[in-house]
């Protein structure tokens, strides 16, 4: 069992045990990271996997909260169980009604914080040297742009559907061995819409973004069973 998976493992029986404040609201990162003895960086993928799950949910300036199960059924389904009913279709026609848009809006209000870690994540992606590794860093880039939009039903709303992508598309692949070439498409295509989005340019980084995403689009058609899919 890997470091990771035994976090993820403490943190599930932490949250099941855990007495929380009134809301279920989580303590700060750093609080958490100094109680399972990890960096915050590890945490925060820990995080992402729960998230993922349905079992906890990040709002934008307020935290992060465990989530009411018995709500969540009444509320709708999670990522995992919305991925057994949706093609890999539905969810990019699911992504380019709302990811152009999101970066139209991202452009206007994201900080120069949030600028600076999209450009982070780019320059990890390309040194990634497993899928693994680049799936995780797109994943939160893709989710930083909705963050970076200052709207938190948006945030959640693109979380849903890029939960619902990695079930659909990445769960599903046939993977190389090795991680993405230098070539890869994504890596450019992610850069140009971080440059749009820093320039304030809305309509560009809205382009950026159905660009991106057409690309993605033409390599799920052409090779249905590599890693070109993810984007």
């Amino acid at each position: 069992m890997t470091s990771s998976t035994h976090l993820i493992a403490a943190l599930r029986k932490w949250l099941s045990a855990a007495r929380l404040d009134g809301n279920g609201r989580l303590p700060a990162e750093r609080d958490l990271a100094e109680r399972f003895c990890v960096t915050r960086a590890e945490l925060r993928k820990a995080l992402s996997v729960l998230e993922d799950e349905g079992q906890i949910a990040r709002q934008v300036g307020r935290g992060t909260f465990i989530v009411d199960v018995e709500a969540g059924a009444d509320a709708g389904d999670s990522s995992e169980e919305l991925a057994a009913r949706t093609s890999p279709l539905a969810a990019m026609q699911a992504r380019v009604l709302i990811e152009p848009g999101l970066c139209r809006l991202a452009a206007l209000n994201a900080t120069s914080a949030q600028i600076a870690e999209m450009r982070g994540l780019c320059a990890g992606m390309r040194e990634a040297t497993t899928w693994e590794a680049y799936a995780e860093l797109d994943w939160r880039f893709h989710n930083l742009i909705a963050e970076a939009t200052g709207n938190v039903l948006l945030t959640e709303v693109q979380a849903l559907v890029n939960g619902v992508r990695r079930y659909v598309v990445w769960g599903s692949l046939v993977k190389r061995p090795e991680g993405p070439a230098g070539s890869y498409h994504s890596f450019d295509e992610h850069e140009a819409i971080v440059e749009a989005i820093a320039a304030r340019d809305g309509e560009a980084a809205m382009r950026a973004m159905a660009d991106h995403l057409g690309q993605t689009q033409t390599h799920i058609h052409r090779e249905p069973a590599t890693s070109h899919a993810l984007a």
